[in-house]
């Protein structure tokens, strides 16, 4: 499909950071955003082996309950010295309590267990695939990375997630320090900087009439 979206979005999270995240990003274009949570939506089981199957997934379960059009996002924190890990199961590493102070302590023990004390032995890259589900079952997928380092110990508390230990390419701050504006780093006519705000571009090109 390639008519421009209007009217109600959904956004498949419970996750209030990520929602954060996505209002802000779909402020300037005039959408009506809901989350999944807010709607009462059960959250699908993520059965998938990749980021795009675990996207689909959720924004399908969340178009076909809503009868609306369904924007999800599946993403996830890989650290090259740890063969892509946590990669998928990154939310499964902080646990149900969503604890990822745990989480970060997990990826820097397993790093300092492989001896990964150099910045070129700690490069790691975040993904996130977005994918907008409608009614009918169809669906269109946006892929976005941000590549960096991972720093020990974690600074800032913005963001959410993997944020404070990870530093993107070109910037001395890690996300968990910038300010959502910078973290982003993308309106209509810039350029994106989170993995986030790259698929996001993509999509907002595509679907939202951006330039």
């Amino acid at each position: 499909m390639t008519d421009r979206l209007t009217g109600r979005l959904v956004i498949a999270t419970h996750n209030p950071g990520k929602l954060a995240e996505f209002r802000d990003l779909t402020a300037p274009f005039g959408l009506d955003v809901i989350s999944a949570g807010e709607l009462n939506l059960p959250e699908p089981e993520e059965t998938g082996t990749s980021f795009e199957e675990n996207a689909a997934l959720k924004a399908l379960a969340a178009a076909r309950a809503s009868g609306l059009d369904a924007l999800a996002d599946d993403s996830g924190l890989c650290v090259e010295a740890l063969g892509g890990e946590p990669g998928i199961y990154s939310a499964r590493w902080a646990g149900s309590d969503k604890n990822f102070a745990r989480a970060m302590r997990n990826v820097e023990e397993q790093l300092a267990a492989k001896g990964a004390t150099s910045e070129a032995a700690r490069r790691a890259y975040f993904v996130a695939v977005l994918c907008l589900a409608h009614p009918d079952g169809s669906t269109e997928l946006f892929r976005g990375e941000a590549h960096g380092t991972l720093v020990w110990p974690p600074r800032g508390t913005k963001g959410f997630g993997y944020d404070p230990m990870f530093r993107p390419d070109g910037h001395d701050e890690t996300f968990g320090e910038m300010v959502a504006e910078r973290k982003h780093g993308w309106r209509q006519g810039g350029d994106a900087l989170s993995h986030r705000a790259r698929a996001f571009k993509l999509f907002a090109e595509t679907k939202l009439g951006a330039e």
